[in-house]
Parts: structure tokens; sequence; C-alpha cells
């Protein structure tokens, strides 16, 4: 019974997660919805952990961790990247470049 608010708490994570990338032109936001969405899978991983009695999500849950630190590294470092090139860091104006 108690798990089944770990799965609820994630849904709603997740869906606000995939409206952040969806309807979000910030670059930054988009990369805050993703992290959303990892941390709904993680707590997803500790929820049926908890109902089969295991460790195994935990250990998953610690690499989704070092992942999503990783992506926030390299997300932030190209939208520095793009803002020192552009001034902006509108998904709008990225689209528009050409090779």
């Amino acid at each position: 019974m108690f798990a089944v608010n770990f799965f609820l708490l994630a849904a709603v994570l997740f869906c606000i997660g995939v409206y952040g990338v969806i309807a979000r032109r910030n670059a930054v936001l988009v990369l805050m919805s993703v992290e959303l969405i990892l941390n709904s899978v993680n707590l997803n991983l500790l929820g049926f952990s908890l109902i089969n009695g295991n460790i195994d999500g935990h250990v998953f849950a610690l690499y989704i961790i070092a992942v999503a630190a990783a992506e926030v590294g390299v997300g932030l470092a190209m939208v520095m990247l793009v803002y020192r090139n552009r001034r902006s860091i509108a998904l709008d104006d990225l689209s528009e470049m050409k090779g």
C-alpha cells in the first residue's frame, strides 16, 4: 500500500517533466524537465524494490543519479557554448542554425 504513493508521485513527476520538455522554449528548463523524468524513474525503481524486498532498484537508482549528473554537466556546458555564440538560450534559435 505504501509503494502506491511512490508510483503516484512518480507518475505526476513524469507528466510534469514530459510537459516541460514539449512546451518549454528555454534550454535550461528543458534540462530541468529531463531531470524530473529521471527522478520519476528513480521513484519507480525504489517502489518496485520496496515491493519485491530486494536492493536491485536502489543500485539502478544510483546509476541513474550518476548518469543524470553527467547529463547536467554536458548539457549546461552546451547551453553556455550556445549562449556565448548566440546570446540566447532559446531552442527556437537553435533550429535556425546553418551548417
